[in-house]
C-alpha cells in the first residue's frame, strides 16, 4: 500500500485526517458510519472473507466483537481476520472499530463477570467502580475491541421495567457519580486511545428508565424541568466531567418525538449546550424503529435521512447504507457527512489502528479473567450485597453451632449472571460456594424447591431466547413437597429465590418480552417460601434478581433477608463469606422496594404532594432507598457546619463523626441529603441525595466524614428555567439511609 500522509504517525492527527478525507470517495465515507449488522455473517460468529468482499470493499465503521459462540481465541481470530481484509484488500486500508458490551464485564465468553449494574450500584463505592471498568476495558482491548456500548445511565424509576437491572438505580446523583467513575475506568481521564482503554458510550439518551406502563421503549412524557434535573443529569455529568466519547440515542419518544429524530436533544442540547464533541450512535436497529414502531418515516432510506439530519452519526443497523443516495440527492450536505466521518476516523487514528490493528492471541488469553481480575470480582460481590433484615441477629451463622443447613430454591444451584453476559467459565453457584466453605463440618442439604422457566442452556444464553414458559405446576407441587421434607431435616434453611435471565430482562420486541406487570416473585416461589416458613425452622432469604421484589410476606415472617442481585462469577463464594461472617455486608439499596406495584412510582425524592397515601395500605415502601444493615452498629455524632449561614454562591463544610459501636469491623455508607424548606415558586423534593462516602471502621473506631455544600448542591431550575440558589433555609440530613438521618439547618443569605 502506498505511504500516503494519513499513514504517517509522525504527522499531527489533524493533518492525517485531512489527507485521508481528501482521498475518500462518497461511498467510502458513508461506509464509515455503519457496520456489519444483519448483512449475512456466519451464524457461528466466524469471519467470512466472502461476506467481507461482497459487502465491504469500501470499508466498514465497526465490527461486533461479541458473539454467543465465541471464546477468547475465536474473538481474536475473527477480529484479526477482518482487520487483515481491511488493511490489504480495501483501497485505503482503513481499519475498523470493534465494539462490545461492557455493562458488568465484557459481554464475551471467558471474560470476567462482575455483579450486574444494579448490584455494583449497591456498593456505593466510586473507587471500586472505576477499578472494575478499568479491568473491563483492559480485557476488551486485549481481545481486539476498542469501543464499548456502556455505561447505562437511565434512572430506574419503574421497576416493572425489565431493564432495571442494567441501571445504577433511581437517583440522579448516585447514577451520575457512578457513571463518571465508569467512564473514567473505560477511557481514563480523557480518551486518548491509550493501551488498555476503550471509547465509552453513555446510553440510553434519554428518559428511558420510566417508560409508560413500565414497558421497554414506551413513551416518556415529562416536563423539561424533570428531564433536565433528573433524567438528563447523569448524561450531562459524563459529558462535562468525564469527556465521554460516544452517546447512544434511546428507542423511546420524548413528548412525542422519537430520540433518533430529536434534533433539539441530540444537537441543540447535547452538542450545543453541553459541548459534546464525540459521536452520536443509534441503538441497535433504532433507526428502523422510525418506520416500523414510531411511524415517523416511510422506509429505511427516509429513516436514515431523518436520523442523520437530527444528529445520529453512526448506526447500529444498516439503514445508513442509503446515505450515499441522500447526499447525491442533496438531502444531506457533503459538509455534514464529512463532519460525522471525521469523528469516527479521528477515534481510529487516536487508537493507533492504522499502525497496529491486530492483537496477540496469547496475550489476550493471559489477561482475560486472570487472578487479579477474579479477586476484584469477588471484592465487588462482597461489597454489592445488602442486608435488608436481620431479626434476632440470626446472621452471621456460626458453623460450630450447626449440624445441618438446607439450601433450597431455584437459584441455589443455578448460575445466574443477568443480562448482557457471556459465560466466564468459572462461576460458583450459591450451593457450591457454601459446600466449599463448610467442607465436611456441616451437612449441606439441597432441594430445588420449584422451577422458574422451562428453558435451560449455557450461562448467559437464556437472556437471548424469545419464548418464556413458567415451570410445570405439577412438577412444582412435587418440588415444594420435597423442599419441605429437606427443610424439616435441617437446623437452618437458606432460601435462594428471585429471577432468572428470562423473568426480568430487556424486552426488545413483541416476540421477546421482558417487562412485568407485577413485582411479586415469579412462578411458584411465594408458595415455596410460605411452605418452608411453615416448618418453623429459622429461615434466611437470599434474593438473586434484577429488580426490587414485593416480598411482603417475607419481610414480615422471615428473620433474615439478603439482597444479592446478580453477583457475577464469584456469587457462591461471596454469599458463603457473608453468611458465615467472614465478610460483613455493607451495601445499600440504590432503588426503593415498593410494597406493591400500585405504589409505583415509589422513588424517594418525591414532591411534598406526591405521597398522600392509600386506603387500607401503608404508604411507606417495603425498604427505602439507601437502606442496608450490618453485623455491627454505627452511631452518628457531632453533626456540625463550618458556618450556620452563607451567602448564595458561597460554600460551607459539613462534618459528622461516625463510630462503629459494635464488635465487628464493618463498612458504612454515609449519605447526605438536602431539602429546600421553602422555595419561592417551584416545588422541591422532600430530600435529594447530594453526597455519599463509603467508609470502613474497626470496632470502636471513629472517623470524621466531610461534605462540601455550595451552589452545586443547593441550586435548582426556577420558573424561568434558570439555575438559582434561593435565599432561605435548607435542611442538611446525614445518615445511613434516606429514612435514618440527623438534620442540621443551613441558612442561605442573598448574594452580597
Amino acid at each position: 500500500m502506498p505511504s500516503f500522509p494519513y499513514r504517517d504517525p509522525s504527522l499531527s492527527e489533524d493533518a492525517r485526517l485531512a489527507d485521508l478525507l481528501g482521498r475518500m470517495t462518497l461511498a467510502e465515507k458513508c461506509a464509515q458510519l455503519f457496520g456489519s449488522m444483519g448483512l449475512g455473517e456466519p451464524e457461528d460468529g466466524s469471519f467470512s472473507l466472502e461476506v467481507a468482499r461482497r459487502h465491504f470493499m469500501n470499508g466498514i465503521s465497526y465490527l461486533n466483537s461479541h458473539h454467543r459462540d465465541r471464546n477468547t481465541r475465536q474473538t481474536v481470530a475473527y477480529l484479526n481476520g477482518w482487520q487483515k481484509f481491511l488493511r490489504h484488500e480495501t483501497r485505503l486500508g482503513i481499519p475498523a472499530l470493534a465494539l462490545g458490551e461492557g455493562l458488568h464485564g465484557y459481554m464475551a465468553h471467558d471474560a470476567t463477570s462482575f455483579p450486574q449494574a444494579i448490584g455494583l450500584a449497591s456498593a456505593w463505592d466510586v473507587d471500586l467502580h472505576e477499578r472494575i471498568f478499568t479491568v473491563v476495558a483492559r480485557e476488551m482491548r486485549a481481545r481486539g475491541a476498542q469501543y464499548v456500548l456502556s455505561p447505562v445511565l437511565d434512572l430506574a424509576r419503574d421497576p416493572r421495567w425489565g431493564r432495571t437491572e442494567e441501571t445504577y438505580g433511581e437517583d440522579p446523583y448516585l447514577v451520575s457519580r457512578l457513571g463518571v467513575a465508569a467512564v473514567r475506568g473505560f477511557q481514563g481521564g480523557r480518551f486518548t486511545g491509550a493501551q488498555g482503554r476503550v471509547l465509552a458510550t453513555a446510553k440510553h439518551f434519554a428518559a428511558h428508565g420510566q417508560p409508560e406502563a413500565g414497558t421497554n421503549c414506551g413513551p416518556a412524557n415529562y416536563a423539561e424541568r424533570i428531564l433536565r434535573e433528573e433524567f438528563f443529569a447523569p448524561f450531562e455529568a459524563v459529558v462535562r466531567q468525564a469527556g465521554i466519547g460516544s452517546v447512544m440515542a434511546s428507542y423511546n419518544e420524548i413528548n412525542g418525538i422519537p430520540s433518533h429524530v430529536n434534533g433539539w436533544l441530540l444537537k441543540d442540547l447535547l452538542c450545543g449546550e453541553w459541548g459534546f464533541d464525540g459521536f452520536v450512535v443509534s441503538d441497535g436497529w433504532g433507526i428502523d424503529d422510525l418506520y416500523r414502531l414510531h411511524f415517523v418515516a416511510q422506509d429505511e432510506a427516509d429513516a436514515a435521512q431523518k436520523a442523520f439530519s437530527s444528529g445520529v452519526e453512526v448506526e447500529l443497523g444498516h439503514c445508513f447504507r442509503h446515505l450515499e443516495q441522500a447526499v447525491e440527492a442533496g438531502d444531506i450536505s457533503g459538509e455534514a457527512l464529512d463532519a460525522a466521518v471525521a469523528k469516527v476516523l479521528r477515534v481510529k487514528l487516536r487508537l493507533g489502528l492504522f499502525e497496529q490493528p491486530f492483537v496477540d492471541e496469547e496475550a489476550a488469553v493471559a489477561i482475560t479473567n486472570c487472578a487479579e481480575h477474579k479477586a476484584l470480582a469477588l471484592e465487588a460481590a462482597h461489597k454489592s450485597m445488602v442486608l435488608l433484615k436481620n431479626e434476632g441477629g440470626l446472621l452471621p451463622l456460626d458453623p460450630s453451632g450447626l449440624q445441618s443447613l438446607a439450601v433450597i430454591g431455584p437459584n441455589a444451584a443455578a448460575i445466574r449472571v443477568g443480562g448482557y453476559s457471556g459465560d466466564p467459565g468459572c462461576c460458583v453457584s450459591v450451593l457450591d460456594g457454601i459446600r466449599q466453605k463448610l467442607g465436611d463440618a456441616v451437612s449441606v442439604l439441597y432441594a430445588e424447591g420449584c422451577g422458574l422457566t422451562q428453558a435451560v442452556g449455557r450461562v448467559g444464553e437464556l437472556w437471548w431466547r424469545d419464548d418464556v414458559a413458567l415451570n410445570d405446576p405439577a412438577r412444582d407441587d412435587a418440588l415444594i413437597a420435597e423442599a419441605v421434607q429437606t427443610a424439616e431435616k435441617a437446623d437452618v434453611c437458606l432460601l435462594v429465590l428471585g429471577d432468572n435471565e428470562q423473568t426480568c430482562r430487556e424486552g426488545w420486541s413483541k416476540t421477546h418480552l421482558g417487562d412485568r406487570d407485577s413485582l411479586d416473585l415469579p412462578a411458584r416461589q411465594e408458595d415455596l417460601l410460605r411452605a418452608v416458613v411453615a416448618t418453623g425452622k429459622p429461615v434466611i432469604l437470599l434474593l438473586i434478581n434484577g429488580r426490587p421484589a414485593s416480598i411482603n410476606f417475607a419481610a414480615e415472617n422471615v428473620p433474615a433477608i439478603l439482597e444479592g442481585w446478580y453477583l457475577g462469577q464469584a456469587a457462591g463464594t461471596a454469599v458463603a463469606d457473608v453468611l458465615f461472617g467472614d465478610v460483613n455486608p455493607g451495601g445499600k439499596l440504590p432503588i426503593t422496594f415498593p410494597r406493591a406495584v400500585g405504589q409505583i412510582p415509589a422513588y424517594y425524592y418525591h414532591k411534598p404532594s406526591g405521597r398522600r397515601g392509600y386506603l387500607f395500605a401503608d404508604e411507606a415502601p417495603l425498604f427505602c432507598f439507601g437502606h442496608g444493615l450490618s453485623y455491627t452498629t454505627f452511631a452518628y455524632r457531632n453533626l456540625r457546619l463550618s458556618a450556620n449561614s452563607i451567602h448564595a454562591g458561597e460554600r460551607v463544610t459539613l462534618t459528622v463523626e461516625v463510630t462503629n459501636t459494635g464488635e465487628r469491623a464493618g463498612d458504612e455508607v454515609v449519605q447526605l441529603y438536602i431539602h429546600d424548606v421553602l422555595s419561592k415558586c417551584v416545588t422541591r423534593p422532600m430530600k435529594l441525595l447530594k453526597g455519599f462516602q463509603r467508609i470502613a471502621l474497626q470496632p470502636g473506631e471513629t472517623k470524621t466524614v466531610t461534605f462540601e455544600v455550595g451552589p452545586t448542591q443547593l441550586q435548582y431550575l426556577d420558573e424561568r428555567m434558570q439555575l438559582v440558589v434561593e435565599p432561605g433555609q435548607f435542611e442538611l440530613m446525614v445518615g445511613g439511609s434516606s429514612n435514618m438521618v440527623d438534620t442540621i439547618l443551613l441558612t442561605v443569605l442573598p448574594e452580597v
